[in-house]
């Protein structure tokens, strides 16, 4: 889990804001189909003083790409924020399920922070019409996909910690894992299939599951990884996704498919 981020109840430690050398965001033109800062802002009721930042957060590199005049994109808010959820999840699981083991507080907060859910979220909120993306990337259908939106919400909470403290990063967040946790927890099994497919290959002694990678396809802005699992040298299973680690859990699932049904590879 990533360390606790540091705060004392009187100051904040460490985390200056960087210089916003993009132009003002009054002076962006949104399309029609776009929300501007401001307006999530509005609409959220988010806790920004500086919309700058928030323009920032969400900013893909695509758009940087095709406006050399944006300075930054958000991917160290995305780096940030990804710490600051493993945080705020982990803690809130602690708290909630006092009575829960480790290994499947573990597997909670895997399945709360993963980029499906992340994504889940930043579609709660609306977010994908407030991303500032580049023209390609809108036309490859990058408002809908799972990993920007991810990144976005991502930046989105490393954004608002830069100006706010923890507490309110926790108020912001609570609600969404209060209803995500109750779905999780009528489950039956909350294992994300790789665990899983590990626990079964190791009562079986044939080791650790393998995934490899034996085809990356598409353009740069949509690329799709097919990946297969080896499990003591046998394939066992395939799988693709739009990331390696999407492809992996697929693959495993497919293995954990052929395992139930005999139909080993």
């Amino acid at each position: 889990m990533a360390a606790s981020p540091n705060h004392s109840s009187g100051s904040r430690v460490g985390l200056a804001l960087p210089e916003f050398r993009e132009a003002s965001v009054n002076q962006v033109i949104y399309g029609e189909h776009d929300e501007s800062p401001a307006a999530l802002s509005k609409r959220l009721g988010l806790p920004f003083k500086n919309l700058s930042l928030l323009t920032r957060a969400l900013t893909h590199r695509s758009y940087v790409n095709e406006h050399p005049d944006t300075v930054e994109d958000n991917e160290r808010l995305e780096f940030l924020g990804d710490a600051i959820l493993d945080f705020c999840v982990g803690a809130w699981l602690y708290n909630h399920f006092p009575e829960m083991a480790e290994g499947d507080l573990t597997r909670m907060r895997s399945a709360l922070v993963c980029t499906e859910q992340l994504a889940e979220f930043a579609r709660s909120l609306d977010l994908g019409n407030a991303m500032r993306l580049g023209r390609g990337e809108i036309q490859a259908g990058g408002r809908e996909r799972d990993v920007l939106l991810c990144a976005t919400f991502e930046a989105l909470i490393g954004g608002m910690y830069l100006q706010n403290d923890i507490e309110t990063i926790q108020q912001f967040i609570h609600p969404m894992l209060e209803e995500t946790s109750e779905e999780l927890l009528l489950l039956q099994d909350m294992q994300d299939p790789k665990s899983r497919l590990q626990e079964w290959s190791q009562r079986q002694k044939l080791g650790i599951p393998k995934y490899v990678t034996i085809q990356t396809t598409g353009p740069d802005h949509d690329r799709m990884f097919e990946v297969e699992t080896h499990i003591a040298g046998q394939v066992f299973g395939h799988g693709s996704g739009h990331s390696k680690q999407a492809a992996a859990r697929n693959a495993a699932q497919n293995a954990l498919n052929n395992i139930e049904t005999g139909n080993i590879l």
